[in-house]
C-alpha cells in the first residue's frame, strides 16, 4: 500500500516545461503582432477570461486523474446560472442563498453521476452525457431565454480590483493551490492518483475506490457550478446555452497540461498552464482577426496533437 502510494506520490507531471516554453513564446509573439498585446489592459483581460475555463478544468482534472470524465459539465453551467439570475432576479437579499444552493445542486449533480458510474458498471462518458441532456432539459423547461437579472454589485465577483489588480484570477489561483496541495499532501489526493493508476490493485489495497470515484464527480460537479455563478456575474445574467462551450472545452487544457486520458498522471499545476495556453493563443488569434470558427478547429488540432505526443511517450 505505501509502496503504490510512494511511487504515485512522486511522479512529475510531464513536459510542464514545454507548455510554459509556448506561453512565454506566444507572449514574446504577441508583442509583435500587435503593440496592443502587450498593453497592461490586456493582460489583465486574458487573466479575467480564464477564470471561467479554469473553474471548469479543474472540475475535469480531478476526474480525469481516476482515468473517468464528466461530459456533464456544460449542462451543470447552463442550469446553475439559469437559477442563480432567474431566482435572484435582482433581489441583493437572495445571492447568499441561492448561490449557496446551486453549489450544493452542482454537488449533488456530480454525486449522482459518480454513484451511476460506480453502481450500474456504466462508462462514465456514457452517464455523464446523459446526465448533460437530462439538465440540458431541465434547463429549457425553466427558460428559453436568459432569464431574471443580477444586482449591480455582484459584477465585482468578476470585474472586481484589490490594488488594481484582478480580484477572480488572484481567488482561481489559490483555489488551484489548494487543490494542488490536497492531491499531494494528503491521503485522499493520493488515493485519487492510486485509483487512476490501477484501479483494481488500489482496491486490493484497501482504497475504497467507489467513495474516490464518487467525492471526484461531486467535486467536479461544485467547480462546474461555480463557473455558472461566475459567469452570471461576468455576464449579469445567466444563459441556457453558455455551457455548451465547456463540455469539451474543460478537457482541453487538462490534456494540454499534461494529465493522461487514462488516469493517475499529471496535475493541476499542468491545468493551470494549460489554460493560460489556450486563452493566449485565443487572444492571439482575436487580434490576428481570425474567427472563432477557425478557432475551434485550432483547438480541436491542439488536443488531438497532445494526446498524441503523450500517447507516444508511454510507448517510451
Amino acid at each position: 500500500m505505501k509502496h503504490i502510494l510512494k511511487g504515485i506520490h512522486h511522479r512529475i507531471e510531464p513536459s510542464l516545461g514545454i507548455v510554459s516554453g509556448l506561453v512565454v513564446l506566444l507572449v514574446i509573439a504577441g508583442c509583435f503582432i500587435s503593440d496592443r498585446f502587450g498593453a497592461v489592459q490586456n493582460f489583465k483581460n486574458i487573466l479575467e477570461n480564464s477564470v471561467s475555463l479554469g473553474l471548469a478544468s479543474l472540475g475535469q482534472t480531478l476526474v480525469l486523474l481516476t482515468g473517468g470524465i464528466d461530459l456533464s459539465i456544460g449542462g451543470v453551467i447552463n442550469l446553475t446560472s439559469c437559477l442563480t439570475s432567474g431566482i435572484i432576479n435582482g433581489n441583493s437579499n437572495l445571492m447568499a442563498p441561492v448561490i449557496v444552493g446551486v453549489l450544493l445542486l452542482g454537488i449533488l449533480v456530480g454525486v449522482s453521476n459518480g454513484a451511476l458510474t460506480v453502481w450500474l458498471g456504466v462508462h462514465p462518458l456514457i452517464v455523464t452525457l446523459g446526465m448533460s441532456m437530462v439538465l440540458q432539459g431541465i434547463t429549457l423547461m425553466y427558460t428559453l431565454a436568459p432569464p431574471g437579472a443580477m444586482p449591480l454589485s455582484f459584477d465585482f465577483v468578476a470585474y472586481g480590483r484589490v490594488f488594481g489588480i484582478p480580484f477572480a484570477p488572484v481567488v482561481m489561483v489559490f483555489i488551484y493551490l489548494a487543490v494542488g496541495i490536497f492531491l499531494r499532501r494528503t491521503s485522499l489526493g493520493r488515493h485519487i492518483y492510486a485509483v487512476g493508476g490501477n484501479a483494481e490493485a488500489a482496491r486490493l489495497s484497501g482504497i475504497r475506490k467507489n467513495r474516490v470515484v464518487i467525492f471526484v464527480y461531486g467535486a467536479c460537479g461544485f467547480f462546474a457550478a461555480l463557473t455558472g455563478v461566475y459567469l452570471v456575474s461576468r455576464m449579469g445574467i445567466g444563459d441556457p446555452r453558455i455551457g455548451e462551450y465547456y463540455m469539451l472545452s474543460s478537457i482541453t487544457p487538462v490534456v494540454v497540461g499534461g494529465t493522461i486520458l487514462a488516469g493517475g498522471k499529471g496535475g493541476v499545476l499542468g491545468t493551470l498552464i494549460g489554460v493560460y495556453l489556450i486563452i493566449l493563443i485565443r487572444n492571439l488569434l482575436n487580434f490576428m482577426d481570425i474567427t472563432s470558427f477557425y478557432q475551434w478547429i485550432i483547438e480541436g488540432v491542439i488536443i488531438i496533437v497532445a494526446v498524441s505526443f503523450y500517447v507516444e511517450r508511454r510507448k517510451l
